[in-house]
């Protein structure tokens, strides 16, 4: 009898996860967004909108966790080619590891494609899937908590005390934190490739709205 997709996805993380969870735990330079708690809520996200959108589970659940393998700083020159290089990075480990050859180009192509700022395309519902999962927690009150966590990090002020919400400036996305809602993270839900991904963005967009019309009614006179 063929495993069900429940049973199937739970035999694969059985065997793979604590490999995938000790690898990603021995990578070096996790800034405060993007460590291991991170990768649990993609992980998890991305399973389910893999369950609703019948995508392979061994494709997703690889990527999922090692789209983050190789660290690069959010004002690092090279951040655009952060998910390239993760993507080599978790195939050399997969193919080290024997892990199914047939699932490692789809599961580079995930990695790579999962990357806001490397602007690559992603051609399989796999790859639609974790894109959504990781830029679904830019979103709503983790969202907001990551942005301004890994702000402090980088020495960032939480607004522009001259303009903080961008009125009469463009915004800066090497500044404040608050530039940061406007130049990725409202954007995010119109980048969603799939249905679940989509309106859970939406519900996630109105809370880091309603985030900035609180934070305006505190701070301006």
């Amino acid at each position: 009898m063929k495993a069900s997709p429940e049973d199937a996805g739970l035999a694969w993380r059985r065997d793979w996860e604590p490999r995938f969870r000790q690898f990603v735990a021995d990578q070096p330079g996790a800034d405060p967004g993007h460590g291991l708690v991170h990768l649990e809520r993609v992980v998890t996200t991305a399973l389910r909108l893999a369950a609703e959108e019948g995508a392979r589970i061994e494709v997703v659940l690889a990527a999922a966790w090692l789209h983050d393998c190789v660290h690069v700083a959010k004002d690092s020159p090279d951040r655009a080619r952060a998910s390239r290089l993760a993507a080599d990075h978790a195939y050399r480990f997969l193919e080290s590891a024997r892990y199914p050859a047939d699932a490692l180009p789809e599961v580079r192509h995930a990695i790579e494609a999962h990357s806001y700022s490397a602007g690559i395309a992603p051609r399989t519902v796999e790859a639609k899937v974790v894109q959504d999962a990781d830029r679904l927690d830019a979103l709503g009150a983790i969202g907001v908590a990551r942005c301004i966590a890994v702000g402090a990090a980088l020495g960032r002020p939480l607004y522009e005390t001259d303009d903080p919400f961008c009125r009469s400036r463009a915004p800066d996305d090497l500044g404040a934190s608050v530039d940061h809602f406007y130049t990725k993270l409202l954007k995010l839900a119109g980048t969603m490739q799939t249905g679940a991904g989509r309106r859970e963005a939406e519900r996630r967009t109105a809370f880091i709205r309603a985030f900035i019309a609180q934070l305006e009614s505190e701070i301006v006179p």
